[in-house]
């Protein structure tokens, strides 16, 4: 069964999942920010078979998110290079790995992001890059950008909050009658 493809669609968050989406695309990248740069480096560190690698570093680089830059001419040998498309999704794989310590490692932080001049643990957290503000559920929405068909036009006139949560019931309580303990 083929899969269907989410480049087309008219969401930021589908058509980077077409990119980045597939599993050994982030951990190739993973690799590429702690400096494998070679085939070999990559292949010593992953559990991944020869031909799989072979297909997401080729699919990596015509994505732009590699260059192969040429190291040695006799033989040829070739390193993949980070591109500045690339070094601009390490901070949301680092939000990622955030959240995977937070919710799916219950024996406490599996690896911390510190600070690389000073050590101290990092806080990782996105961000208004203009304000600074955290991005927090229910203070976001998503509103049509220049780029939108009618379609999202229409489907964003009134700027969609997300992950707004209802009010919680508030518990009610039974009265006390005499007799009985507070």
């Amino acid at each position: 069964m083929q899969r269907t493809s989410f480049a087309r669609m008219e969401c930021p968050i589908a058509r980077a999942a077409e990119e980045i989406g597939e599993g050994w695309t982030l951990l190739i990248l993973r690799e590429a920010y702690k400096g494998a740069q070679t085939f070999s480096d990559f292949e010593a560190r992953l559990p991944v078979a020869p031909t799989t690698l072979t297909r997401r570093l080729a699919s990596l680089t015509a994505l732009g998110f590699f260059e192969r830059v040429t190291y040695q001419h006799a033989p040829r040998r070739e390193r993949y290079a980070l591109t500045d498309k690339a070094l601009e999704l390490m901070p949301v794989l680092l939000a990622l790995g955030a959240w995977g310590n937070r919710w799916l490692a219950p024996e406490g932080a599996l690896i911390t992001a510190v600070d690389a001049a000073s050590g101290a643990p990092l806080d990782i957290a996105v961000v208004d890059r203009r304000t600074s503000r955290p991005l927090r559920p229910g203070e976001v929405a998503l509103a049509p950008g220049p780029g939108a068909k009618r379609r999202v036009r229409e489907l964003l006139a009134t700027p969609l909050v997300l992950g707004a949560q209802p009010p919680r019931p508030a518990r009610r309580r039974r009265p006390f009658t005499t007799g009985e303990q507070a």
